[in-house]
């Protein structure tokens, strides 16, 4: 069952510019998000790194940004 964010949760997540993160961590962040739910994208017609510069991209193009979420200390890629 998917939640829906809350105004709480929300609130408790800072927008990171992704021009700030260093490039290996930035690139290093976004393999661990594309390989999340195991898929193998080889199996698409798709390396890895197609897959990472798609997101790029997409980072680029404002259409995704990185979040901090500050209670549970971590970062994700989430759509605008």
């Amino acid at each position: 069952m998917r939640r829906e964010p809350t105004t709480e949760t929300h609130e408790a997540g800072i927008e990171i510019p992704y021009e700030r993160i260093n490039p290996d961590t930035l690139r290093r962040m976004i393999q661990e998000f594309v390989t999340r739910d195991g898929a193998d994208w080889a199996e698409l017609g798709c390396t890895l790194e197609d897959k990472v510069e798609q997101v790029l991209q997409q980072l680029k193009s404002r259409k995704i940004k990185v979040v901090f979420d500050q209670t549970s200390q971590t970062a994700n890629l989430v759509v605008r």
